[in-house]
């Protein structure tokens, strides 16, 4: 065989090998699509593995992870799941595709920080997460801001809620509020005040529906919880004047202490318990309320703050 025969063969079998890959490729790519199942996406659970079979398609892979990533957590969330096994992988390799792409950092961190059945309720995962995400982007100073939103409001760790929010406002052109926040961490930690206003931010600058969404109920918990302790105190009033447990509404209202019976935002009476707790009557009607809830339930975080 002359040696341009032998050229032109090389040439042919690399360009098989090339296609054969290619197609390899697209058959899995192919498999993550619409209709593939979640063992279909994990087939390969290592990033490295699947940049390496990608051939140089990390932001479409990249993509097509995340979109798995957004379905799996909204099936899961849709069915009141207790675990989201998967969430971390599927996000793990989102962001070695395509470390730069922030959505799966930000709306990534609060799938997995929120306590089930809203999360996975693994805010340490969601910390590294975002934590990951500040090494690739170190000039967004959003991503600061959720660290410290992440330690204060899920791990209730208010000093390095506090010191996220510090190292945010050296960020150039960060935003004032992450200076202000971070003085209120060390002076007013775990106060509903604080909360609100974090919220309020994520409302204000979040043009995400999903996010502005979530923002909203919690704001509307953190509401319903001040008017359930506005209630329980007048409770303990009741019991202070009668010297004993009201055993009803009614003796409270008797007692000039309400103008009627309690209702619920959906205008559900309010049950008053034997030990004089007051509770929602279905309280799973209310995303992230702390208070109101059956004793076995209860989820404040903050126990004797509010």
């Amino acid at each position: 065989m002359s040696p341009r025969a032998k050229t032109t063969a090389g040439f042919l079998a690399a360009a098989a090998l090339l296609m054969l890959v290619s197609v390899s490729s697209l058959v899995r790519v192919s498999q993550l699509r619409e209709h593939s199942t979640l063992s279909d996406v994990l087939f390969i659970p290592s990033a490295k593995a699947v940049k390496r079979m990608s051939l140089g398609y990390n932001g479409l892979l990249a993509d097509i992870y995340w979109t798995r990533a957004v379905q799996y957590f909204g099936n899961r969330h849709m069915a009141r799941a207790q675990e989201y096994d998967m969430l971390d992988p599927l996000l793990d390799i989102t962001v070695s595709l395509d470390p730069k792409l922030k959505p799966a950092y930000s709306f990534g961190s609060i799938f997995l920080s929120q306590k089930p059945p809203q999360g996975a309720g693994r805010p340490d995962l969601a910390v590294k997460l975002v934590e990951r995400g500040i090494k690739e982007l170190p000039d967004d100073w959003n991503l600061y801001f959720l660290l410290g939103f992440i330690h204060y409001m899920e791990r209730h760790d208010y000093i390095a809620a506090a010191e996220a929010f510090e190292r945010g406002s050296r960020v150039p052109n960060a935003h004032p509020f992450l200076r202000v926040m971070a003085a209120r961490m060390r002076t007013q930690g775990g106060d509903r005040e604080t909360a609100r206003l974090l919220w309020q931010n994520i409302y204000d600058t979040n043009p995400d529906k999903t996010m502005r969404k979530n923002a909203v109920e919690h704001l509307d918990a953190l509401r319903y919880d001040q008017a359930i302790e506005q209630i329980q105190q007048r409770v303990q009033l009741a019991k202070d004047r009668l010297g004993r447990m009201p055993t009803d509404w009614q003796e409270v209202v008797r007692a000039g202490l309400l103008r009627g019976i309690p209702l619920d935002p959906k205008g559900r009476p309010l049950i008053l318990m034997p030990d004089g707790r007051v509770q929602y009557s279905r309280p799973d009607d209310f995303p992230f309320i702390q208070l109101g809830l059956p004793k076995y339930r209860s989820t404040d975080p903050f126990p004797g703050k509010f």
